[in-house]
């Protein structure tokens, strides 16, 4: 089986080993093709600004676009960049790829398990291939699905992903587009899912030559953290709607990604009639959606929970809340966003695994009082996606702490086996199964000039803390642009052997093993609007939900450090207990979590 996204735009391979090349370049009075070991040749200006030539050019072309005579520039829709954000872009023929996964349908998204890794610290060889070869590892684990952070061609040899600028190449670092498809395709063999999150918000600040030939591409009607926003409701958007609408369906349908994953959705910003991510769903459904499982995943600040029902509508979303309250209530740190939470951890962390938000309109203070989300109660659980750990979150921090260095062994056990249960789909972040200690500091590899830039806005971004108060302190924070600070993150697969680790891992799989066997079957058709949560003292947490099949499934947490009574007799069956937690239930060992199901309607 071959497949091929077709576009209209970018370089497509046609037969008779020519190729059509097509440009939008608004503000350009002239563009030319060069291509590597012929003469250069003049395209032919179209409606709005839109250049396009067809001649000959088989696949491995190399290639670039000359604006106005003058500056030489990639194809913003290249499909492989061998040489870098600044080099030529390839001619790549899709079709010469034979898939073996023709029979793959995808995976209903209620047994859906996420692990989100980067593949160039993921493995030692930090490649696609290497990351193919670890699958085996995540299979016996017991989760379903990959999500691979961002993979658009990013300056360098080394980023996080979130300064891509050609959002149609997978980075060469990692390998070319046949090796991206060969780790695709393993996956499904091996029945896991495969997700991509995509950065639609932003263009990374190196690399991105639109202004040159396309500036309406931006706006600055809105503004974002990056700068001005893009252009999704202005003069020229539905070129950049479709642009970036393209590459979503060029990712499920050429590469057979199952699901994305939608960066930072809150600086989207468009005012017209239709805005962009339901134009984007609507048409993931009604394409590649009506014949096979697609699954579209928002992270949005905002918890705009209408995202999440009518037609069309998105699939879950990250709940940063539950992650804030998990957080909050295993470490007791309440700066920064934490302040939201540190009044009441174990109650808004209630919240969440009962309603899906904790903040459902209710004012911030970490926002100055700012109101924030929408009511999600009434939204099944698996409209959630629950983690205790994240790129965001991990390397957000000065020293890309995780939480296994940051709280006691029991309180991240305890926290461990309530999200890997609970009914909102969970994701592990690479190496938490074993309890990594290993930091995942911000990397990047920018030019020279920008570089020392990045590092010492890293720094200021942490000048209002307090224990970063000192100048000399703030100096300790790894260099983002040092090669020893990507090596930092770099997983080490040895640790998995040494007994703590091992002890952790089959801890994972173990939990793991009981959500495939006694829940995921259960949250078929789960409702919403069902599920309950009270306190029991200041730390203590009793949550319960009726499962799809009318299965009553109930948690008993005691979320610190002193034993604590109180809690009243559980209908069911026991599932799961930490240590010590006896029979009945009634009295909880400090940091020790029950869970009990009691089966039929």
């Amino acid at each position: 089986m071959r497949r091929r996204h077709p576009l209209s735009f970018g370089a497509e391979v046609l037969d008779g080993g020519n190729t059509r090349f097509t440009l939008w370049a608004p503000v350009a009075d002239g563009v030319e093709l060069l291509i590597e070991g012929q003469e250069p040749e003049r395209m032919k200006r179209g409606e709005e600004g839109v250049f396009h030539l067809t001649t000959e050019a088989p696949p491995g072309s190399r290639y670039r676009y000359r604006i106005n005579g003058e500056e030489e520039v990639p194809d913003p829709a290249s499909r492989y960049q061998p040489g870098d954000v600044h080099g030529p872009s390839q001619v790549v023929d899709p079709e010469a790829f034979e898939w073996r996964d023709g029979d793959w349908r995808g995976r209903p998204w209620e047994e859906t398990v996420l692990y989100e890794l980067h593949v160039g610290s993921f493995s030692p060889e930090g490649t696609f291939a290497g990351a193919r070869e670890k699958l085996d590892h995540l299979v016996d684990l017991g989760v379903t699905a990959v999500e691979l952070m961002p993979l658009a061609d990013f300056p360098g040899r080394r980023n996080w992903g979130y300064d891509g600028v050609l959002p149609y190449a997978p980075d060469s670092s990692y390998g070319t587009p046949e090796d991206l498809k060969e780790l695709v395709q393993a996956a499904h063999e091996k029945g896991l899912m495969v997700f991509l999150d995509v950065v639609y918000n932003h263009f990374g600040p190196e690399g991105n030559y639109l202004n040159v030939y396309a500036p309406q591409f931006f706006t600055g009607r809105h503004t974002t953290p990056w700068g001005a926003a893009v252009n999704f409701d202005g003069e020229g958007s539905r070129q950049v709607r479709e642009y970036v609408i393209h590459n979503a369906l060029y990712w499920i349908e050429e590469y057979h990604i199952d699901g994305l994953r939608l960066d930072a959705v809150h600086a989207i910003y468009d005012d017209s009639g239709e805005h962009v991510l339901a134009e984007l769903a609507r048409r993931v459904q009604d394409g590649p959606g009506r014949d096979r499982h697609v699954h579209l995943v928002l992270e949005n600040d905002a918890n705009n929970a209408s995202y999440l029902r009518g037609e069309p509508s998105y699939t879950a979303q990250w709940d940063d809340d539950v992650h804030h309250a998990f957080h909050a209530t295993v470490t007791g740190e309440g700066a920064g966003y934490y302040a939201d939470y540190a009044d009441a951890p174990v109650q808004k962390l209630g919240r969440c695994l009962a309603e899906g938000f904790a903040y459902q309109g209710e004012p911030s203070l970490h926002r100055e009082g700012e109101k924030r989300g929408e009511p999600s109660a009434d939204l099944p659980p698996t409209s959630f996606v629950s983690f205790i750990q994240n790129h965001d979150q991990v390397g957000n921090r000065a020293f890309g702490d995780r939480i296994s260095t940051l709280a006691p062994f029991e309180a991240v056990r305890a926290a461990a086996a309530i999200y890997l249960l609970a009914p909102q789909v969970p994701m592990l972040f690479m190496g938490e199964e074993w309890g990594s200690e290993q930091p995942f500091p911000f990397f990047c590899d920018f030019e020279e000039d920008l570089a020392p830039l990045v590092t010492q806005g890293r720094r200021e971004e942490f000048a209002s803390f307090p224990e970063f108060s000192d100048p000399e302190t703030r100096e300790r924070i790894p260099d983002p642009g040092a090669e020893e600070t990507f090596r930092m993150a770099v997983l080490d697969w040895d640790d998995p052997a040494e007994l703590g680790h091992r002890r952790w891992l089959e801890h994972y799989r173990e939990l793991l093993r009981i959500r495939q066997t006694e829940i995921t079957p259960r949250l078929v058709n789960i409702p919403g609007g069902e599920a309950a949560y009270r306190l029991v003292g200041d730390r203590g947490l009793r949550a319960q939900w009726t499962l799809g099949d009318g299965s009553l499934l109930t948690l008993l947490a005691n979320l610190g450090e002193e034993p604590l009574a109180g809690f009243e007799d559980v209908p069911g069956t026991p599932l799961y207990a930490t240590e010590g937690v006896p029979e009945e239930g009634r009295e909880l060992p400090g940091w020790s979590v029950a869970w009990y199901l009691r089966t039929g309607g």
